[in-house]
């Protein structure tokens, strides 16, 4: 009797011990969404403002995409892109289009947070053959592409929906021959001579949209994380019509609650939130990225030629991938990342598969 009553007091201590440790953890994993979604918070207040620049000189090359550059300022958070008064009335008529693009369903009660990206880029393609003064029908053309974009992003915790209209210059009025050139005169560069030979003017109009989900989040210690985020859409206009999808695969200590690093990508212009950990005395972290995007092209102007007149063109690929490996660093409202993307081929009479490098530069205002 006396052992019956020994095992059923260690049953109920060790029931009871048991149960403390399940709510002890249960209170852990509560307080650490609790304090991530504070964190997420605390950014909705600020401006941001992204510098991205590419460019193929990082992998000791000067063709196809040889330089590409954006400035993007995204805006607090905004309460709808209804009836926000920061926004004009002309805005806020236009947003009543763009509701069905919020992450959730509707009714449902996970917030919700809104922002506005305000954008100015620049591209230019260039062939191999530098000195070439005349048209190569087996290499691409000479283009560039001037642009301003306005872009709507909403987001959930785990989701992220980008919508985006840039619209611009394809041709000489985009500048890009001007900017090759100074560029090359400060570094000592020869010049390309075949920009006589470059699409002609014509006006871009580009609508991208994109999904992000992030499907995975692990923690392998206090400090270091890991998680993937699943990317999908596509792009429609005569600058580029294509599908595409992807996913990126991150892991370091204090990941940023953002959805990765994908600089001239829609959804690239995130902000520089405070770290998963919620704790405002450990402010910096850093991390490694993989990310790979893959896109069903029907239409690219930089290789089919001019919409509307006669030029330059080559026969394009219709399946084309990208790969990136790069490293990110983050501390208190900074942001700085660099990655190397190696592109498949884009067009049938392409040498080899080209590769560049991507810096990006955030700041949370």
């Amino acid at each position: 009797m006396a052992l019956s009553r020994h095992i059923s007091s260690r049953i109920i201590l060790n029931a009871a011990l048991f149960s403390l440790l399940c709510t002890a953890v249960q209170a852990e994993e509560t307080q650490e969404i609790f304090s991530e979604q504070q964190a997420i918070t605390e950014v909705r207040e600020r401006w941001v403002l992204n510098l991205f620049f590419e460019n193929d000189l990082f992998s000791q090359t000067d063709q196809q995409y040889t330089n590409g550059v954006r400035a993007s300022w995204v805006s607090p958070d905004i309460d709808s892109f209804i009836d926000d008064e920061r926004l004009p009335l002309w805005m806020r008529q236009a947003n009543r289009l763009l509701t069905p693009l919020d992450p959730v369903a509707p009714g449902s009660r996970e917030e919700v947070s809104r922002r506005v990206v305000f954008s100015l880029g620049q591209k230019m393609y260039t062939p191999d053959d530098s000195e070439g003064t005349s048209i190569d029908p087996d290499d691409r053309p000479y283009a560039g592409w001037l642009y301003a974009g306005l872009g709507y992003h909403t987001r959930t915790l785990n989701r992220l929906n980008s919508f985006e209209v840039n619209l611009g210059m394809v041709g000489p009025a985009s500048l890009a021959e001007e900017f090759q050139n100074l560029v090359h005169d400060m570094r000592g560069f020869d010049r390309f001579n075949g920009w006589d030979n470059q699409l002609h003017n014509e006006l871009g109009v580009q609508l991208v949209y994109e999904h992000k989900n992030r499907v995975f989040q692990g923690r392998l210690s206090d400090t270091i994380q890991q998680d993937l985020i699943l990317h999908g859409g596509g792009s429609l206009g005569n600058v580029a019509t294509y599908l595409n999808t992807g996913a990126q695969y991150r892991i370091g200590r204090n990941l940023p609650a953002d959805f990765g690093t994908s600089a001239l990508r829609p959804g690239g212009d995130n902000s520089v939130p405070a770290h998963t950990n919620g704790k405002s005395t450990d402010n910096w972290g850093m991390h490694g990225f993989v990310s790979m995007d893959g896109r069903w092209v029907l239409h690219d102007i930089f290789l089919d030629g001019n919409t509307f007149r006669s030029s330059h063109s080559v026969d394009k690929e219709a399946l084309v991938g990208d790969l990136s490996i790069g490293v990110a660093a983050t501390f208190d409202r900074w942001k700085l990342s660099y990655a190397n993307i190696w592109r498949s081929k884009q067009f049938k009479s392409q040498a080899s598969s080209h590769s560049y490098g991507s810096l990006t530069v955030s700041y949370s205002l």
